[in-house]
């Protein structure tokens, strides 16, 4: 695993994506920011973090010895490499909330952003990871915390990268090895509001109840309806309402 830490970038996937137009990156690479002045989110959010309180990173993953056919076990896998991981630092009530999102006691701590390179097929991926570590102060943003916050340790930056990679590894040969019913069936258990009666928003800002029953392996989310109907959403179809 080749690690660079950079003191301030644009984004880390962006740095990536620069890596790559000049030369062959090693599989795993990673890239560790203290700053990052255009850290991006989910659907052109933006990702802010105080300097050097929390985890930015992104890991470069070659796809080329394998074919995923399916691009959200990247996003499953991922998902659960980070849980997995910070279950090992007792942080209490982990839960996925769809697609990515890792929250504990209902508050967001964790977000993704995948940003895959196709040529004529998927060749590789580049996985942006922001991890609320010893960051305490989120004015404004209410859903979110840290994992100073929830459980008052203060945490070394390097120790839970360490750890997140060493899972990720794990979910990486899973994938490799073609075992995606057992990925997509720890993510479905893992998934916020799972067979919970929930509020949903749609994309018309219309709300309407129903049960979390799982994903598709397109990454669609599956609900059950009203008179046990199920129907499937797109990420930019519908909201889960905390």
């Amino acid at each position: 695993m080749h690690i660079i830490k950079l003191n301030a970038t644009d984004s880390t996937n962006n740095y990536l994506r620069r890596l790559l137009v000049n030369k062959k990156v090693e599989d795993f690479t990673v890239v560790v920011a203290d700053h990052q002045t255009h850290g991006r989110g989910q659907m052109g959010t933006v990702w802010n973090s105080e300097v050097s309180k929390n985890l930015t990173f992104s890991v470069f993953k070659d796809l080329s010895v394998h074919v995923v056919e399916f691009p959200f076990y990247i996003s499953m896998a991922i998902s659960l490499a980070i849980l997995k991981a910070l279950k090992t630092f007792n942080i209490p009530d982990l839960r996925i909330k769809w697609p990515n999102d890792i929250l504990s006691a209902d508050k967001k701590i964790c977000g993704i952003l995948i940003e895959n390179v196709i040529k004529n097929r998927l060749e590789s991926t580049i996985i942006g990871i922001g991890v609320n570590v010893n960051q305490v102060d989120f004015e404004g943003l209410p859903k979110a915390s840290s994992l100073k916050n929830i459980t008052g340790v203060h945490y070394n930056l390097d120790e839970v990268l360490f750890r997140i990679m060493t899972y990720t590894k794990e979910y990486s040969l899973l994938l490799q090895d073609g075992k995606y019913d057992e990925v997509k069936n720890e993510y479905e258990a893992s998934l916020f509001r799972k067979d919970k009666p929930s509020t949903f928003k749609d994309a018309n800002g219309n709300f309407f109840s129903g049960f979390v029953k799982g994903v598709t392996k397109y990454g669609k989310l599956m609900i059950t309806l009203e008179d046990e109907i199920v129907k499937k959403f797109d990420l930019k179809e519908i909201e889960i309402l905390y």
